[in-house]
C-alpha cells in the first residue's frame, strides 16, 4: 500500500468496483430461482433505482472519445487475457466476475423501458423523425469516429458481436438530389449526458454528397445505366467509412463505400486500399472486386468513394461464439494459411502500396519504389498508418516512407511523434484520465517524451535482427479479426478437406494497410491474442472443466468463457506454427518481440503521458545482455534509483488500469466508452451510480479532484489532437 500513498482514488474505486456487482447490479436472484422476470422484487427495485438515477442526468455537453481521437492506438489490445477486447457475452460475463467476484445476473429492463430504447434506435437525417417521410427513419449505428478510429478499430467490428445488427431501411432519397448523412451517435458513455460530444461527433461523420450521381457512377463502373439500379440503401457503418448497397433490377448487388471526412490520410487511404485489393486478388487472394474507386471528391458525386463487389457469405463475427471447438480450429487454420501466403510476397521497400499513377497524380511525379506486376505499375509508397498521420501530424513534413531498409523504418515514427511534440507539443494531463491521480493530476511535460523518443533511436538500431527473413519487408493485414473475415456456410463448404463446414470467401477492410518489416509483424493478432493468461503463454491445448454440468449457469458462462478465449489463441498460434514459418520466426525471436513493442510505444500518438516508453526502455537494458549479447554494449543506461522509481510507478498504474477494466465490465462500455443503442439508458445508469458510490466515499478535497477527472464525464479534447 505503500505505493499508493496520496491516491484515495485508486483505493476506493477498486473497493466500490468489486462490491458493485453485488450490491447494485446483481441483486436479481439466480434465473433458476424465478419463476418470470416480473415476479422478483428485488428485480423490480434494482431497475428503480437504475430509472432514478438516469433520470437525473443532467443535459448534454461536449465530451470524451471521437472520431478524431480513434486514431490513437493502432493495436489496442485493451484488456488482454479474457476478451474484453472481443465483448462477447461469455467472456465479458467472466471478466466482471473476476473482478467483482459476483455470481448472479445483471438486472435487464423492464419491458417499458426497452420499448422506450427500441423507439430511439432509429432517427431522422436530423436527428428527429422526419413528417416529410413517415416511418422512413435512418438506423443508428455502431459507434466509433477519427478521433475514436484509431484507439477503438480494433472494437468497432466485433465488440457485441452477438447483438443483433440494425435494420436495412431505404435511405430517403427521393427528397433531394444532395443527401446530408448525419448519425444520431449513441457512442461514447457520459454519465452526466444523453449522449458525448453529439454535436461534434455528427459534424465529424456528416457528408454531403450527390445521391443521384454515386449511383450513377455505381452503375456505370459495373456497365449499367443510373435506370438500372433499383434501391440503394446503407448497409453498414464502419469506423472510417459509411457503406451503401446497391441493387440492380436484375438483382445484381455491389458495394459503395465513402469516408467520412475525418478519415486521414486523404487521398492516400484509399487509393493504398484500392492498390492492396487489386494487388491480392491478382495473386489469387480472396479479396473484394474493386470496380472503380476516386481518391478525392473531385467528381460528380462530390465525395471520395470505392465501388466493390458484394460478397455473399456470413461475418464470422456473427457466428464467432456459437462454433464449435473443430470449426474453430478449421477456420483460424484457414486465416492462417491466407495470412502466410500475404506474408510470404516480397516486397522492395517499406511503407504502403499503391498505383505508381496515383501517386504521379498526387505528388506530380511518380514518387516510391517501382512494383512491376503484369502489365500494372503498382509501388511502394507513403505510409498509411493512421499514427503517422493524425490530428495536426499531417501538416508535417516528416519521412513516412518508402523505406529503403529497416533501420529508416524504425526510425520513421518516432521521429514523426518527436517532430510533432517539437512544434505542438505542450504540457497536458493524461487523456487516460483514469491515470491521472496516479499521475499526482500533473500535467506531463512533453520534453520527457522527446528525450524517452531519443532513447528509443539511440537503441533501435542495435535490436534489428540479424536473421535477413525478420529484416524483409511483407504485407499483413491490418486489423484480422472475425468482423472482418465472410465464411460460407452452405453445404458446398462442407466439401472442402478440414473445413467443419466453413470456407474462407473473403476479406475485408485493407485501409491502412502497411509494409513494414516482418520483425514488426511479431504479435498474434489483438482480437485473438490471450496473452495475459499462463494457460496461452504456454499453450496448454485448453479444455473444459470436467465438472462443466454440474456449474450454475453464469460459471458455466465464465468457464466458457475462458475456454473459448485460450481455445482461439491456441489454434491460432499452432496453425503459424505449422503453416506460416516466417510469422513463426518472428513471433518465437524475443529481440522481435521487444523491437516490436518498442517501435509500437514509440510511434504511438503522444497523451500526455510519459511513463509506458520509459518502463520499455528500462525492461531492455535489464534484458539487454540476454537478447543482444554480452558483448554489445547497451546504448541506453538508467540509474538505479530511476529504475526502481519507475518500476513503483507501472504498479500504480497497474492498479489504475485494472480499476478502469473493471468498471467496464460493470457499465457495459466498450472502446471510447460506447455502447450498444439498447444498453444504452441502463449503462448510463450504472456509469451514474458507480460515479455517486466513488464520491460519497472520497473526502472533499479528494472529491474535488476526482469530479474534474472523472473519466466517465465529458473532457475537451482539442489539445490532444
Amino acid at each position: 500500500m505503500a505505493t499508493l500513498c496520496g491516491c484515495p482514488l485508486i483505493v476506493v474505486l477498486g473497493v466500490v468496483m468489486r462490491s458493485f456487482l453485488l450490491d447494485i447490479t446483481c441483486s436479481t436472484p439466480h434465473p433458476s430461482t424465478t419463476s418470470t422476470p416480473s415476479s422478483s422484487s428485488n428485480r423490480a427495485t434494482s431497475v428503480d433505482r437504475i430509472s432514478f438515477v438516469a433520470h437525473m442526468a443532467p443535459s448534454r455537453k461536449n465530451g470524451d472519445g471521437s472520431a478524431a481521437r480513434t486514431a490513437r492506438k493502432a493495436k489496442t489490445t485493451g484488456p488482454v487475457g479474457y476478451g474484453l477486447d472481443k465483448i462477447a457475452a461469455p467472456q465479458l460475463q467472466y471478466f466482471a466476475r473476476k473482478q467483482a467476484q459476483g455470481r448472479r445476473q445483471p438486472v435487464p429492463l423492464t419491458a417499458e423501458q426497452h420499448a422506450t430504447l427500441q423507439r430511439e434506435l432509429y432517427t431522422s437525417p436530423f436527428g428527429t423523425r422526419n413528417p416529410a417521410l413517415p416511418g422512413r427513419l435512418l438506423p443508428t449505428v455502431d459507434p466509433s469516429s477519427q478521433i475514436s478510429l484509431y484507439r477503438t478499430q480494433l472494437y468497432m467490428q466485433h465488440s457485441f458481436a452477438r447483438s443483433a445488427p440494425p435494420p436495412h431501411h431505404s435511405l430517403p432519397l427521393a427528397f433531394s438530389t444532395s443527401l446530408l448523412v448525419p448519425l444520431r451517435l449513441r457512442s461514447n458513455l457520459s454519465t452526466a449526458a444523453a449522449s458525448v460530444n453529439e454535436d461534434v461527433r455528427l459534424a465529424e461523420r456528416m457528408r454531403e454528397f450527390e445521391v443521384n450521381e454515386l449511383r450513377r457512377l455505381a452503375a456505370q463502373s459495373v456497365g449499367r445505366t443510373f435506370q438500372d439500379v433499383d434501391t440503394m440503401v446503407k448497409f453498414d457503418e464502419g469506423g472510417f467509412n459509411r457503406i451503401f448497397l446497391i441493387t440492380m433490377h436484375d438483382g445484381f448487388r455491389m458495394i459503395a463505400r465513402i469516408p467520412y471526412p475525418v478519415t486521414v490520410p486523404k487521398f492516400y487511404a484509399v487509393a493504398s486500399e484500392v492498390a492492396t485489393m487489386r494487388f491480392l486478388r491478382a495473386k489469387g487472394l480472396p479479396v473484394p472486386e474493386v470496380y472503380d474507386y476516386s481518391p478525392t471528391p473531385d467528381n460528380a458525386a462530390k465525395t471520395e468513394y470505392i465501388f466493390m463487389e458484394f460478397v455473399t457469405g456470413t461475418k464470422l463475427t456473427n457466428i464467432w461464439m456459437e462454433l464449435e471447438g473443430a470449426q474453430i480450429a478449421s477456420v483460424l487454420r484457414q486465416m492462417v494459411e491466407l495470412e502466410a501466403r500475404i506474408m510470404s510476397i516480397p516486397f522492395p521497400a517499406g511503407g504502403s502500396l499503391y498505383y505508381a499513377d496515383d501517386l504521379q497524380k498526387a505528388a506530380g511525379r511518380i514518387t516510391g519504389v517501382l512494383m512491376p506486376l503484369d502489365d500494372e505499375r503498382f509501388c511502394v509508397g507513403p505510409d498509411v498508418r493512421l499514427p503517422m498521420w493524425f490530428g495536426r501530424r499531417s501538416q508535417l513534413d516528416v519521412d513516412r516512407g518508402p523505406y529503403e531498409n529497416v533501420e529508416a523504418a524504425l526510425a520513421a515514427a518516432a521521429c514523426k511523434e518527436a517532430a510533432y511534440l517539437e512544434r505542438f507539443g505542450q504540457p497536458l494531463l493524461p487523456f487516460r484520465r483514469e491515470r491521472r491521480e496516479a499521475y499526482g493530476y500533473e500535467k506531463q511535460s512533453p520534453l520527457d517524451h522527446i528525450k524517452n523518443l531519443e532513447l528509443y533511436r539511440r537503441m533501435a538500431p542495435s535490436l534489428v535482427p540479424e536473421k535477413a527473413s525478420l529484416r524483409a519487408f511483407c504485407l499483413r493485414h491490418p486489423d484480422l479479426q472475425p468482423g472482418n473475415v465472410m465464411v460460407s456456410t452452405s453445404p458446398d463448404s462442407s466439401s472442402s478437406p478440414g473445413s467443419n463446414g466453413l470456407r474462407i470467401v473473403g476479406l475485408l477492410d485493407w485501409q491502412h494497410a502497411a509494409v513494414p518489416p516482418r520483425c514488426l509483424l511479431a504479435g498474434i493478432p489483438g482480437q485473438l491474442q490471450n496473452y495475459d493468461d499462463p494457460a496461452s503463454q504456454t499453450l496448454t491445448p485448453p479444455s473444459l472443466p470436467e465438472n462443466m454440468d454440474e456449474l450454475e449457469e453464469s460459471d458455466r458462462m465464465e468457464a466458457y468463457g475462458r475456454y473459448h478465449a485460450r481455445l482461439v489463441h491456441f489454434h491460432y498460434a499452432k496453425s503459424t506454427m505449422e503453416l506460416n514459418e516466417l510469422h513463426h520466426d518472428a513471433l518465437s525471436d524475443p529481440v522481435s518481440f521487444l523491437i516490436c513493442r518498442l517501435f509500437d510505444r514509440a510511434g504511438a500518438i503522444w497523451e500526455g503521458e510519459t511513463h509506458d516508453l520509459k518502463a520499455l526502455l528500462v525492461e531492455a537494458t535489464e534484458r539487454w545482455a540476454k537478447l543482444v549479447g554480452a558483448d554489445v554494449p547497451c546504448p541506453v543506461k538508467f540509474e538505479a534509483d530511476d529504475v526502481s522509481k519507475t518500476k513503483a510507478f507501472s504498479e500504480r498504474l497497474e492498479l489504475s488500469d485494472g480499476n478502469f477494466v473493471g468498471c467496464q465490465a460493470i457499465v457495459g462500455f466498450g472502446g471510447e466508452m460506447w455502447v450498444p443503442n439498447e444498453d444504452y439508458e441502463k449503462s448510463k445508469a450504472l456509469a451514474e451510480l458507480l460515479k455517486l458510490n466513488v464520491f460519497n466515499r472520497l473526502s472533499a478535497e479528494d472529491r474535488d479532484k476526482a469530479q474534474a477527472n472523472w473519466f466517465l464525464d465529458d473532457m475537451i479534447e482539442d489539445d490532444y489532437m
